[in-house]
């Protein structure tokens, strides 16, 4: 993925054949302190959630160049590369507590541009016959969809009756239900993002 400083991303990834990833709160919890350390320096995070067999992560990026906090050379060092990091540590990770052997994601983890103007929505459309300029600013819809569709993933799945009752999502930080920083709130609202 070619990530592009102002670019909000929808950057998500699953097990293999659907496979659970997190076997305990411990996996959940250094998975979360990898993205401190290896994704959020390149931008804010405005939501996330990790459900037992993938992950969601709606992300602001301001560089997608840098140093990170770990001991990677900066001159190697880009976003996707940062992504590849996280996922191959957390493997090694699971591998070893669960004596197994092999990749533990899909191969391609998926990032999706909400901000990106083409092929989200036209100015313009056509309808019998004639032209009408389209008001609704589907741009920043699209925001405020992704937003919600992460935070709804745990009740979909039927995990929790409440979002706020999930531990491993950003909702119980945005309702300030819980002291978390992962999620920069302050960038959320100045977006327009309801929870």
């Amino acid at each position: 993925m070619n990530f592009e400083p102002g670019g909000i991303y929808h950057i998500y990834n699953q097990g293999n054949h659907h496979q659970i990833i997190f076997y305990n709160r411990e996996n959940y919890l250094f998975f979360l302190r990898k993205i401190r350390t290896l994704i959020q320096p390149y931008g804010n995070i405005l939501a996330w959630c990790l459900m037992p067999n993938h992950f969601h992560l709606m992300m602001e990026v301001t560089t997608s160049r840098g140093a990170t906090q770990s001991r990677i050379p900066t001159e190697l060092t880009d976003l996707n590369h940062s992504i590849g990091i996280l996922l191959a540590s957390y493997t090694r990770a699971i591998n070893i507590q669960e004596n197994t052997s092999g990749s533990l994601f899909r191969q391609k983890t998926k990032a999706i541009c909400l901000n990106e103007i083409n092929g989200i929505s036209s100015n313009w459309f056509t309808s019998f016959g004639a032209t009408f300029m389209n008001v609704q600013i589907l741009e920043s819809q699209y925001l405020q969809v992704c937003f919600n569709y992460i935070h709804a993933n745990p009740v979909k799945s039927a995990l929790v009756e409440n979002p706020e009752d999930w531990e491993f999502s950003s909702y119980a930080d945005l309702k300030e239900s819980r002291n978390g920083n992962l999620v920069d709130k302050k960038r959320v609202i100045e977006l327009g993002l309801v929870i």
